[in-house]
């Protein structure tokens, strides 16, 4: 195995030389495994959230919400819309794991040196988001329908992709890309540059460099640093999350997304757009923390450093 070590970043890496093609490759691939998984495993809870951000009074409360579903459709009805969120969000996972690592680099490292470290983060994580939304798109834009029509507009991601495309063509797929970008992109320069900075605070506090953590200890740094940054997307991202919601299942034929989203909020008011937003802060402050620690775990399985700290 190779041994490498790039310009001031610590000690040699084994078997993946850092900045590489194959590392970059290499984060990609931790990116799907932290995020197609983790978003799967909460559909319940993103389900409950998407259905009462479009109805709020479906149901009273979010146990009831489970409770009425698994009594009607068992199990399958309370991870209904899991398809769709796996492929997608495994797509968006590589997307902007990878593309931050490759920005991250590209920017901090290549054409500004001398930048702020935190403006390169929020500049990396913002290009690799705009990139991977359009992979998330078609996806999101199925489980959304999927999720918040009743009867449901499909049952599977198969039978909803195909009665888009009939209906409406390629183009129906991403008819909700504008405010996918609206939600996805600030949540993504929250969640990589609070990560970063939390992290890099966390050790400062400590005393210690952090290579002189064990492996353990590191990755729980990244638990935490997760979970902070985690809540912080979720309140910055959410009032978007529910024009997302809103879009896909009562955007009119033909209606532009400026003046369905005018209609939309006229409907629902200021307001409105807070719907949900205790569920999603768990959801997310959840979710976060167990992508970094699944990406970061991942990365000291190949040998590679934990993300921040340096």
């Amino acid at each position: 195995m190779s041994v490498t070590k790039t310009e001031g970043r610590g000690p040699p890496v084994k078997g993946i030389e850092l900045y590489s093609g194959t590392y970059f490759g290499a984060c990609a691939l931790g990116g799907v495994i932290a995020c197609g998984p983790t978003h799967t495993a909460v559909t319940p809870l993103d389900l409950v959230k998407c259905r009462r951000q479009v109805d709020p009074k479906i149901y009273s409360s979010n146990v009831s919400a489970w409770r009425s579903i698994y009594a009607k459709e068992g199990l399958r009805g309370v991870f209904f819309g899991w398809g769709p969120t796996f492929v997608g969000y495994s797509l968006q996972g590589g997307g902007k794991y990878g593309f931050y690592e490759s920005f991250k680099y590209l920017y901090g490292e290549k054409l500004f040196p001398n930048m702020n470290k935190t403006v390169v983060f929020l500049g990396a994580s913002a290009s690799a988001e705009f990139l991977a939304d359009l992979a998330l798109c078609p996806f999101e834009a199925i489980k959304v329908r999927m999720q918040t029509t009743l009867p449901p507009f499909a049952g599977s991601l198969r039978e909803g992709w195909g009665k888009v495309v009939e209906k409406e063509g390629i183009a129906g797929l991403y008819k909700g890309l504008y405010p996918l970008w609206g939600r996805q992109i600030p949540y993504t320069m929250v969640k990589f540059a609070t990560f970063e900075t939390t992290v890099a605070y966390i050790y400062k506090t400590l005393g210690k460099p952090k290579e002189t953590y064990s492996k353990l200890q590191q990755t729980g740094v990244s638990f935490l640093g997760g979970y902070i940054a985690g809540i912080g997307c979720a309140v910055i991202s959410h009032p978007a999350d529910v024009m997302v919601s809103k879009l896909n299942s009562d955007r009119q034929a033909g209606e532009s997304a400026g003046k369905a989203m005018s209609r939309i909020y006229g409907n629902i008011g200021f307001r409105g757009l807070w719907n949900g937003l205790p569920v999603r802060i768990f959801m997310i402050g959840t979710l976060t923390a167990f992508q970094w620690l699944i990406y970061d775990s991942f990365k000291v399985y190949l040998g590679l450093p934990t993300t921040g700290g340096h």
